[in-house]
């Protein structure tokens, strides 16, 4: 037993002397330890000496752009600290399984508030330090418990500009008044900004969509169904459109923004009566990095880095004071200044928390 656990020990060392020369990352450090039985006490040294922060987020475009924005200035300015852009998809079930394993590898992950409200609720997240990250520096409903804001993105009336003879679609009851803009919809395969748009399409006002209707949207989608293509990407919603299988379509501004791009203003989009998204930094619960997390949570609030954000993803700037950054020609598309955020619905974190996956199971039958 005695020269096995010897053995176990020198290759945790060997771990550790590969960690030090950055060989292998911590993410894959605590996968290799666990795996040779390591607790999270042995490998804590180690980790201690890396100074490492791993940041999750979707991959792709937005792992990149984290990258270059966020993570290479903050290691940069702290040379001590590394920042590890993870792209792996920070799940709620992925983040549920590490920390109840107490194996937790991600310190700060890509969300939004209704999932920080979820997963704080069950003990999965630690609260924010507003001791270190500022509130002033986003608006007072975007400073949560368990999240803060991060960017804003919204879902949003997407059309062909050519297909009205110079109308323009500007609310969800032109959306769903198929006889005046005759032609086929499309809606998201998911509740997320849909169930919105048909209270409001059937005279709900803003301030009274909260708790939602269930009921009442799903019939009214029932209603448009015949004219409807329920996409399940954003790749997708942005293909319909350019191939002009649809003449709208509900979508995501930070696609909106592409095809407005591509098309010359082909397809334009507008933010009236938009679904307004605040995504959000979370902290899965006994984080490695400990309150070394929060600091760096604060360098991304810096509105400079949140504007190149925005040119990059699309993702409007949470921090008021970047709005005065936005290159003119950008402002247009921003979904965080005042004027478009003034024309927008707040999504309630509080009611998907409660009500997203009854809801959604309801929808897809609705819908499929």
């Amino acid at each position: 037993m005695r020269d096995h656990h010897s053995h176990r020990e020198d290759t945790l060392a060997l771990l550790n002397e590969q960690l030090a020369r950055g060989a292998i990352d911590r993410r894959r450090f605590l996968q290799l330890a666990t795996l040779l039985g390591a607790s999270t006490a042995i490998a804590a040294p180690a980790l201690a000496q890396a100074k490492e922060i791993v940041l999750a987020n979707a991959g792709g475009d937005a792992a990149s752009a984290m990258q270059k924005v966020l993570a290479e200035p903050y290691t940069k300015a702290v040379p001590a600290t590394k920042v590890v852009v993870d792209g792996t998809l920070p799940a709620s079930a992925k983040i549920k399984a590490m920390v109840e394993a107490k194996h937790t590898t991600w310190d700060i992950c890509d969300r939004n508030l209704p999932a920080a409200l979820e997963l704080g609720e069950q003990g999965l997240l630690e609260p924010i330090d507003y001791t270190i990250v500022d509130k002033a520096k986003v608006r007072p409903e975007h400073a949560a418990k368990w999240g803060c804001g991060s960017y804003i993105f919204s879902n949003v009336i997407a059309y062909q500009t050519g297909a009205f003879g110079g109308r323009k679609p500007m609310t969800w009851k032109d959306f769903w008044n198929v006889k005046d803009f005759p032609g086929k919809r499309g809606l998201r395969k998911h509740i997320d900004g849909q169930l919105e748009a048909a209270l409001l399409a059937d005279g709900v006002a803003p301030k009274d969509l909260y708790p939602l209707d269930l009921k009442r949207a799903l019939n009214k989608i029932k209603e448009i169904k015949p004219h409807c293509i329920f996409w399940s990407s954003g790749a997708e919603s942005q293909q319909i459109l350019r191939d002009k299988e649809v003449v709208m379509a509900n979508l995501w501004n930070t696609r909106a923004s592409v095809l407005r791009r591509e098309s010359k203003q082909q397809v334009d989009f507008h933010f009236n009566e938009a679904l307004l998204w605040v995504g959000a930094w979370i902290v899965p619960k006994n984080n490695p990095a400990g309150k070394d997390v929060f600091r760096f949570m604060a360098s991304t609030q810096d509105p400079a880095k949140q504007v190149e954000l925005f040119k990059l993803l699309g993702n409007g700037p949470i921090n008021p004071a970047a709005s005065a950054l936005v290159p003119n020609d950008l402002k247009v598309i921003d979904p965080g200044s005042a004027e478009n955020y003034a024309k927008q619905v707040q999504v309630s974190a509080e009611w998907y928390a409660k009500n997203s996956a009854s809801a959604l199971t309801a929808y897809l039958e609705a819908v499929s």
